[in-house]
């Protein structure tokens, strides 16, 4: 039996989750109304045809993006928070991003993050060309990051592994750092590292901010 009643933002919030598990292929009027439990026509009452449902999606991805709150006492974690916010909600939906940059709005789509973390770079003292470089740069971090993270996760078992190539044995002159590198990987601890240096070296030759 057909559901009586079906808003907009359902059909938007049942869309996205069938893009975010099954790509953006998988999404057919049909399979929605199916998974809604309601009429196709129901479906294209709501949101027309399926590019326009397409539209729709890539524009709520894009608003959703961009509400991003920093949290910190400083500047700098602040800016820590920014990078974790948005590599999690990039990591959250890989397919509907990409339809975003299918679309030309990538840059559209960074805008709030960026305007974080020019917010932050003020409140440390950059000014200029300094400020927008320290931007771009952790903003390069965040993308570039993801992208080897991604690479990491789908590539085909290695043969040999990590693991065999770095036996203790092996680096007799630095056996602490074999065996560290012959253990998986911790993104997380990773990402905030390496964020955590750069911001800490690009905030270092910031003068004292007024008050």
């Amino acid at each position: 039996m057909a559901r009586s009643s079906l808003t907009r933002d359902e059909v938007l919030d049942a869309a996205a989750s069938l893009v975010k598990q099954r790509g953006p292929a998988a999404l057919t009027m049909r399979g929605l109304a199916a998974e809604l439990g309601t009429a196709v026509t129901s479906i294209y009452w709501h949101v027309g045809n399926r590019e326009s449902l397409l539209d729709a999606l890539v524009e709520r991805t894009v608003q959703e993006m961009g509400a991003i709150r920093p949290v910190g006492r400083s500047p700098a974690e602040r800016i820590l928070s920014v990078a974790r916010i948005l590599r999690r909600e990039l990591r959250e939906r890989p397919h509907l991003i990409a339809m975003v940059h299918e679309r030309g709005l990538t840059e559209r789509m960074f805008l709030p993050a960026q305007q974080a973390l020019v917010h932050e770079v003020h409140a440390a003292g950059l000014r200029g060309a300094r400020a927008a470089d320290a931007v771009r740069a952790v903003q390069f971090q965040i993308v570039g990051f993801l992208l080897v993270e991604r690479n990491r996760e789908r590539s085909p078992a290695q043969s040999p592994a990590e693991s065999e190539l770095w036996d203790p044995a092996a680096a007799p002159h630095d056996p602490g750092l074999a065996r560290a590198l012959a253990r998986p990987a911790d993104p997380e601890r990773l990402f905030l590292l390496s964020v955590r240096a750069l911001v800490t070296a690009l905030l270092a030759t910031a003068p004292t901010a007024p008050g």
